[in-house]
């Protein structure tokens, strides 16, 4: 029942990395479906679940920073209309985070879970690095861009998330010490890496069988 949350640099082959191990050890790997699921619990669009994320509101940078549960129908029921909207994204992602630590067996990439399940028995924290050469070159043949348009699509996404994560209060979250392990993936082969984390979750497992 071991539950991996994976955070990373943009373009350190994550997404990659996270569905290798998942098809593996038979786990379920949560990314942009996370997104939906928060979307059809709350009865949100994708869309507006996504814009949320990526204009990160002062109550969504505060739930995270302080990761206290809040009650949805008194939010629904007093808080203005913006701050609504925030409040319940918050609410919708914590809960389906823990519901999906609850049920175990999972690869969360992403959204604050290593975080949100700081203290969760059996779940385990990896952090994704590379330089900046190997992340636009990642970013280039997976989407077959141009080295100009990978260029700009690391550099706002480098931007998005130091901001997002300033805000929250979490600058460090690139921190060892928030993380089992940190993996260099311009050193680390995704088939070798693969193979560690499955041996961690393994071990982590069978000990607490």
């Amino acid at each position: 029942m071991a539950i991996l949350t994976i955070s990373r640099m943009f373009g350190s082959g994550a997404r990659e990395l996270g569905e290798i191990i998942a098809q593996r050890l038979g786990y379920s790997f949560f990314d942009h479906e996370l997104i939906q699921m928060v979307a059809e619990q709350a009865k949100l669009s994708e869309e507006w679940v996504t814009t949320m994320e990526q204009t990160a509101g002062v109550r969504f940078q505060k739930f995270l920073a302080t990761l206290v549960p809040r009650n949805l129908m008194e939010i629904i029921q007093n808080a203005e209309y913006g701050e609504r909207d925030e409040e319940i994204y918050a609410d919708m992602l914590n809960q389906v985070i823990r519901k999906i630590a609850a049920e175990g067996d999972a690869i969360i990439l992403g959204r604050g879970g290593q975080y949100i399940l700081k203290d969760h028995p059996d779940t385990y924290h990896a952090l994704l690095v590379a330089d900046l050469d190997y992340r636009i070159n990642h970013i280039r043949q997976r989407f077959e861009l141009t080295k100009k348009q990978a260029l700009l699509a690391v550099a706002m996404e480098d931007k998005r998330r130091v901001n997002l994560y300033r805000k929250l209060g979490k600058a460090d979250y690139d921190q060892a010490d928030h993380y089992h392990i940190t993996l260099n993936m311009r050193l680390t082969e995704v088939k070798t890496a693969g193979e560690m984390l499955c041996a961690m979750l393994a071990t982590g497992r069978s000990s607490s069988d």
